[in-house]
């Protein structure tokens, strides 16, 4: 094996191939495949080259002056004759995606350039080791037999770049611009502001405020989502799976009908049972000769309630979840902490709690960074309210997501907007990263 990973020497005058045909191909995509007799692939690269050529010639200059001047002619009213008629300009949105559209063609068209000179290349080495080229047919079988799973996820892969990529480079260039309601095209130009919507955001007494209020409201809701959400799902796990409970599947059903019906359902009904007048929560509490509870209108109630109702949405999801890893555990380890004169807490401290915990705990980050997202519970049962006066189109319940919603369908604060999005995107791609790399189960897997 270690004599068939040693690179060949060959004499300089042996390496005519493969020099020649990755020269045609910088040369040309596609004139080195033909070099190397593989005439069909060297066609179809040369129609991709032309293409490129065609793009790069016709569509990139417009493409990049677009994307550097977003437009230069706005739309105005001309004197024709006696009448004025409107003469539509640029549309600043519409220059920008074009520009980006074809900014990625062009970087997928060189990607396929350099591809191809690596291929001559290495075609033209296994030339001069006196190795016949493959036939396209040959091409074709060895990429069914081989390469298969390659060519499945290429073509999501596509669509990750062309439709997650590409708007999220989108949001990202909106922040460093005007874009608001005010500067609508086409009826106006939009430009570039550099970094004038993050100084706002974070400089600017009154929105710095409200940004980095609702920031820790986000964080903080989101820890007691998660926390409440999970340890409510272990408890209900261990109490269903205890030795001799009876209607042990009547338990796991019932407590399952929270998830079972869809959740924007759950919550409007949420919203109507803790309505602070007319819900049946206070009502009972006002039979019982307690006073009411403002569960929604007042700022901390409000927080408690989302945290409730969030509690209720999301346990039996932690509790399937547990009952599965349960499951795993070896009964000879309860059985030597039983010999061993372990006490139930003892046993579920050192024993189930580890080994759930070692399961779940990329599940718990990765729903940790879910609620940070969290729009629909919170956009439904509070929609942010009780309102603030000292914050910025923003309530006392809002979080980052729901904020960003609100500068930009409510608002027209795109610039503002995307600028939360793009601190939203950078934690939540830290946390998903951490999880990947720091996490047990994936180092786990990978060891494995």
């Amino acid at each position: 094996m270690q004599q068939l990973a040693v690179e060949r020497e060959y004499p300089e005058h042996s390496r005519k191939f493969r020099k020649k045909a990755a020269l045609l191909s910088a040369l040309a995509m596609g004139l080195g495949q033909i070099y190397n007799k593989q005439y069909t692939k060297g066609i179809l690269l040369l129609a991709f080259y032309a293409y490129g050529i065609f793009t790069a010639i016709t569509s990139l200059p417009h493409a990049l002056w677009a994307l550097a001047t977003l437009g230069e002619t706005e739309t105005h009213l001309k004197k024709v004759g006696r009448l004025y008629k409107q003469v539509m300009g640029d549309h600043s949105i519409f220059l920008m995606i074009e520009g980006l559209i074809t900014v990625f063609i062009m970087l997928v068209l060189i990607w396929m350039y350099i591809a191809s000179i690596k291929d001559a290349y290495r075609t033209g080495k296994l030339r001069e080791e006196g190795i016949q080229p493959n036939t396209f047919k040959q091409t074709l079988s060895f990429v069914a037999a081989y390469r298969f799973p390659h060519i499945v996820l290429a073509i999501p892969l596509l669509g990750v770049v062309f439709f997650t990529v590409m708007p999220i480079i989108f949001m990202i260039l909106v922040a460093f611009t005007d874009f608001t309601r005010d500067t609508m095209p086409p009826a106006h130009l939009i430009n570039w502001e550099g970094l004038q919507a993050f100084k706002e955001l974070l400089r600017n007494s009154s929105w710095s405020h409200t940004f980095y209020s609702v920031t820790i409201w986000t964080f903080v809701w989101a820890f007691f989502a998660t926390v409440t959400g999970y340890f409510g799902g272990f408890a209900a796990a261990l109490l269903v799976q205890q030795k001799g409970i009876r209607f042990r599947a009547f338990w796991r059903t019932a407590f399952i009908l929270p998830f079972a019906i869809p959740m924007f359902v759950s919550t409007l009904i949420l919203r109507n049972i803790f309505n602070g007048q007319f819900g049946p929560v206070n009502q009972y509490l006002g039979m019982l000769g307690i006073s009411k509870a403002p569960w929604l209108s007042d700022p901390l109630w409000a927080k408690i309630t989302l945290i409730l109702a969030n509690f209720w949405l999301t346990f039996p999801v932690s509790m399937l979840m547990i009952i599965g890893i349960l499951s795993t555990i070896p009964k000879d380890m309860y059985e030597a902490a039983d010999i061993d004169g372990a006490s139930g807490f003892q046993k579920t401290r050192l024993i189930t709690f580890p080994m759930v915990m070692f399961s779940m705990a990329p599940l718990i980050i990765m729903q940790f960074v879910g609620n940070i997202n969290n729009f629909n519970i919170v956009y439904l049962l509070t929609n942010g309210k009780p309102l603030n006066g000292d914050f910025q189109f923003a309530g006392h319940t809002d979080i980052l997501i729901t904020w960003l919603f609100k500068l930009s369908m409510e608002q027209g604060k795109y610039n503002y907007a995307s600028v939360i999005g793009i601190f939203i995107f950078i934690v939540l791609s830290a946390f998903a990263i951490w999880n990947v790399r720091r996490t047990k189960a994936f180092k786990e897997e990978e060891a494995s």
